[in-house]
C-alpha cells in the first residue's frame, strides 16, 4: 500500500517503466500520453532533473506531492489544488448493461473523440496517446462518444481508474457508474485493487463512495511550466 504514497513515480519505475522518460531522479510519461511526472523525493536535485524533461516551451508537467509545493526556481505554477486519493475497499455489485445501450471498448480510432470529450469536461490530463495506458470503455449516442472511463497508472497490485467524464447533456443516466464498474471489474479480474484521484471539491466523490472507494490520503496537485517559456506561449492542455 505504501507504493500509493508516490503513485506516479512508482508506476513509472515498475509496471509502466517501458513508458518512462528520465532517470532515477525524475521520470515522466511521454508528452503525447500526458503531463504526469514523478520524483522519488521532493528535493532540489530531483526537481532539477525533472526540469530537464520538458518537451518544449509550451509543455506542462504535473506532480502529485504530499506537501504543498514551495516556489521552485525556474518553474511557473499554472494550476494547483488538493486531490483525494481513494482506494476501493468494498465490493459493490455492478449494474447490468442495458440491452439497447451503445457501449463499446474504445480503440485508437476513437482517440480524437476522447480528447474532445476530455477538453469539454476536464476529468484530468488527457492526450491522443492516453489510451495506451489501459482499457477504456465508452458510450455513444448516434455514433458520438458522450461518456468514457478507463485505466491510467499501473502499480504492483493496484490500477488507477481515470478519464471518467460525460458530456453535460448525457449526465444523470448512470453512465459514469456503469463505465467505472466495467473498468473496476476488469481490474479486479486481473487480481488488482482499483484506486483513483479526484479534486477534493468534486461532487463525484459521492459516486465513488457508493462504488466502494474510501479516501486514503490527500495530495497536492501542481501543473508546472518552465519559467523560460515565452510569456505569451499558450500552455499545453492540462486536461
Amino acid at each position: 500500500m505504501n507504493l500509493l504514497d508516490n503513485p506516479i513515480w512508482n508506476a513509472l519505475r515498475t509496471r509502466q517503466s517501458h513508458l518512462a522518460l528520465g532517470n532515477d531522479r525524475a521520470r515522466r510519461y511521454p508528452a503525447e500520453i500526458g503531463p504526469l511526472s514523478g520524483v522519488p523525493e521532493e528535493t532540489p536535485a530531483c526537481y532539477e532533473a525533472l526540469h530537464a524533461l520538458f518537451a518544449g516551451p509550451t509543455d506542462v508537467l504535473a506532480l502529485f506531492a504530499l506537501h504543498p509545493p514551495e516556489p521552485i526556481p525556474g518553474w511557473t505554477l499554472l494550476r494547483g489544488g488538493a486531490l483525494y486519493q481513494m482506494v476501493r475497499n468494498t465490493r459493490v455489485a455492478s449494474d447490468p448493461v442495458p440491452a439497447n445501450l451503445d457501449l463499446r471498448k474504445l480503440t485508437d480510432d476513437d482517440a480524437p473523440a476522447m480528447v474532445a470529450l476530455a477538453e469539454a469536461t476536464e476529468p484530468g490530463p488527457f492526450r491522443l496517446r492516453t489510451l495506451e495506458l489501459g482499457t477504456f470503455f465508452g458510450i455513444f449516442h448516434d455514433n458520438r462518444l458522450v461518456s468514457m472511463a478507463g485505466k491510467r497508472m499501473h502499480l504492483p497490485d493496484f490500477v488507477e481508474v481515470s478519464g471518467v467524464c460525460t458530456y453535460p447533456e448525457a449526465r444523470g443516466r448512470g453512465y459514469a457508474r456503469l463505465l467505472m464498474s466495467l473498468v473496476i471489474d476488469e481490474i479486479e479480474r486481473g487480481g488488482d485493487t482499483a484506486f483513483l484521484h479526484v479534486l477534493t471539491d468534486n461532487p463525484a466523490i459521492r459516486l465513488y463512495g457508493n462504488l466502494g472507494f474510501q479516501i486514503r490520503q490527500t495530495f497536492h496537485f501542481a501543473a508546472l511550466r518552465s519559467a523560460d517559456a515565452p510569456q505569451d506561449a499558450p500552455a499545453a492542455h492540462l486536461h
